[in-house]
């Protein structure tokens, strides 16, 4: 009589199957870790901490990966506490690799499951060395905005100035971006997840435009976004998309989860606007008209104080 194996046995054998392929073919550095150990590890997380076909993380101690007894320690604190509050672990850290050499690591770091924040844990490691040190410049911090890693309002006030007054007539148009009811994500998430939410939204309305484009932040839940060579019909579209991709964005945080809408104004450098605040200033005008409106809707101001509908 031949033995067939029970259904519950084969699927068990069929996901270790797909989650080893999986781990092969994943572009992630990704591991699974319980008890402070490396349970197993996609190609890429080993590679990146210096395994090769002979050598695998695989059951080794996560202490292996970390600079100092210290830092394990504080580490494995920091993970126990962010899992505890329904959140995941996303922090820079120092790591060393197989021969000794450090590197720094973006550690993204989740509970596999929440109703256990104490059992198996996931870890995606990103190398991220070369952005860290251009980081630390004066010239990248004077730019840049610490929680998004956008342009800052100096930044895109600089290129804009540029383009005001500028008698090359090519079009230039400027996207003001406000979210909706952003007070009440904070005050509903608190502050850490606001600014992870910020990060990713930001993130999203750089993959809207196009390489030549600059998209600031300007403050709290504000951004600007400068399009040059860009006239009014042109930048009405980017801004309807920005607005239906800000509407279907989704903040997945741990246990937190969430979603807004956005007003955006809209406006084209004309001779009237002749300084960097009064082409802001507008933008920013149109932008209240859509907010006054309900919001989740996008103005464009023409001449005068005059606007035009978008319907969002």
């Amino acid at each position: 009589m031949q033995i067939q194996p029970d259904a519950a046995g084969t699927h068990h054998e069929n996901t270790g199957a797909r989650m080893r392929a999986l781990l092969v073919r994943a572009p992630l550095a990704v591991a699974f870790t319980a008890a402070s150990r490396f349970e197993v590890a996609s190609e890429q997380f080993n590679h990146l901490f210096g395994h090769g076909d002979d050598t695998d993380l695989s059951g080794s101690d996560v202490r292996d990966v970390i600079v100092s007894d210290a830092g394990h320690q504080a580490l494995q604190a920091r993970l126990g506490a962010a899992f505890s509050a329904g959140r995941p672990l996303d922090e820079e850290i120092e790591f060393v690799r197989r021969d000794g050499a450090r590197f720094w690591g973006r550690l993204q770091a989740t509970p596999v499951l929440w109703e256990q924040p104490s059992g198996e844990a996931m870890w995606v490691v990103e190398d991220i060395t070369a952005a860290r040190t251009q980081r630390l410049q004066p010239t990248w911090s004077a730019k840049h905005d610490e929680v998004t890693e956008l342009n800052n309002r100096r930044e895109i006030e600089r290129r804009l100035a540029d383009h005001v007054g500028s008698r090359r007539h090519e079009p230039v148009s400027v996207l003001f971006v406000d979210i909706d009811r952003f007070s009440e994500v904070v005050q509903g998430m608190g502050a850490e997840v606001a600014d992870h939410f910020l990060y990713g939204l930001g993130q999203m309305l750089v993959t809207k435009v196009r390489a030549s484009d600059i998209v600031a932040r300007l403050e709290n839940d504000q951004f600007a976004v400068l399009l040059p060579d860009c006239d009014l019909h042109y930048a009405q579209i980017v801004a309807e998309k920005m607005r239906a991709a800000i509407a279907a964005y989704r903040l997945r945080w741990g246990l937190h989860r969430t979603r807004v809408k956005a007003s955006l104004g809209v406006v084209q450098l004309q001779p009237s606007l002749d300084t960097v605040d009064a082409v802001l200033g507008a933008a920013a005008l149109a932008c209240t008209e859509a907010k006054a409106a309900g919001g989740d809707s996008v103005r464009v101001f023409v001449s005068n104080g005059t606007y035009e509908e978008l319907a969002g």
